[in-house]
């Protein structure tokens, strides 16, 4: 086994490390070009996450508490591939999203904004030897954001991805079709213009279970020239 065995993205399609608008890269994104580190053995091999074991309801985030969330539900579904069009089979894949009302259950988030105490915002679930994988969750809200006057992030939900080992993680956003605070978030305006739609989801009608909820597809392809920016 090489310690090239994880191959780094292309940045052609992913957002640039300093993006003018998104005011926080300017402090926080580097100012030389950065030192490729070789994979060590470690980092390639463990810790594995092939054998963690997840909860039955860990992908149902409307029935994690105690009683069902405020909001509207929705079903997110979608396959994880290679950049063949192939399937990724067993990948581990998290989401974390603020609540119906625009706020995060986490102590820094200030918004005013209720909580809501049947919904913690986190779940995982493991894609099928199809790469197949599906959550159960509540639409998020928008929420203010003071990056500039009148800010406000569109309706997003935060996907993460890991492989065999925590070396192979990636991280994006997943967006919802046709919304107004798209055109104006600089979060999604600084992935290039051309890789910009494949963050949105679409909605499924067959997906959409009737009288109970909304059905949308959000599929991932990890690398290759129809690639899923990553942050």
């Amino acid at each position: 086994m090489t310690t090239d065995t994880y191959r780094r993205s292309a940045a052609d399609d992913h957002p640039a490390n300093a993006s003018p608008e998104y005011k926080s890269t300017a402090t926080r994104s580097p100012t030389r070009p950065p030192v490729v580190l070789p994979q060590s053995l470690s980092e390639i091999t463990g810790p594995l996450l092939s054998t963690e074991r997840l909860g039955a309801l860990e992908n149902d985030l409307t029935r994690q508490r105690m009683s069902a969330p405020l909001g509207e539900r929705i079903i997110v579904q979608g396959r994880v591939l290679d950049e063949n069009g192939k399937p990724v089979p067993e990948a581990l894949v998290e989401i974390w999203q603020c609540n119906a009302s625009g706020r995060y259950h986490h102590p820094g988030d200030q918004h005013d904004a209720p909580l809501d105490p049947n919904f913690y915002g986190g779940g995982r679930a493991r894609a099928d030897g199809d790469g197949r994988y599906k959550f159960i969750t509540i639409k998020p809200g928008a929420y203010p954001w003071k990056n500039h006057h009148n800010a406000w992030r569109p309706a997003h939900i935060h996907f993460s991805l890991f492989g065999p080992a925590f070396a192979t993680r990636l991280i994006t956003q997943m967006y919802f079709p046709n919304d107004p605070l798209l055109a104006i978030d600089p979060i999604y305006n600084s992935v290039p213009e051309g890789a910009r739609a494949r963050l949105q989801a679409s909605f499924d009608i067959d997906l959409t279970q009737p009288e109970w909820a909304l059905g949308y597809r959000f599929d991932i392809v990890l690398r290759g020239r129809n690639a899923t920016p990553m942050e």
